[in-house]
């Protein structure tokens, strides 16, 4: 099965993905993603052996954010099954923002993990051929909607 995945996550990248080719490039991403602009902290991936539902319209998305001040990340992910997003301890933020190429996300509250969790989870799915990550402890992303 092979691991290529679009990604969009820079400012100008949008409608031109970069690509990830292989699990070894994704600590290079994530450490990326820790050192770059804080406008670019969160990123979408499109796992290339996953069906279209339509052309040019995938059946899935993985959203992955680190963010440096605080040193936690989130993962989201959604497909014809729902939209989940990574379930954070008690003690973490209330509603942070991730930014995506730019455009501010602000996310339901305590869903920050551990950055090697959302390195783990990246790699799982693609490794996996894109299905949703079993090592992130999850829940709704859209519980009252």
């Amino acid at each position: 099965m092979a691991t290529r995945a679009e990604l969009r996550y820079r400012d100008g990248r949008i409608v031109e993905p970069d690509y990830l080719n292989s699990v070894d490039e994704v600590d290079s991403l994530i450490d990326e993603l820790l050192t770059g602009p804080a406008h670019e902290n969160l990123a979408q991936i499109i796992h290339l052996d996953r069906p279209l539902m339509r052309p040019e319209w995938p059946d899935h998305e993985l959203l992955i954010g680190v963010d440096r001040a605080v040193n936690l990340g989130v993962v989201a992910f959604t497909d014809s099954e729902g939209s989940v997003i990574s379930a954070g301890s008690p003690e973490t933020r209330a509603a942070p923002v991730y930014y995506l190429a730019g455009h501010w996300t602000e996310l339901s509250d305590q869903v920050e993990i551990p950055i090697d969790i959302v390195r783990n989870a990246l790699k799982e799915f693609l490794i996996s051929g894109g299905k949703r990550p079993t090592c992130v402890p999850w829940k709704e992303r859209f519980p009252d909607g």
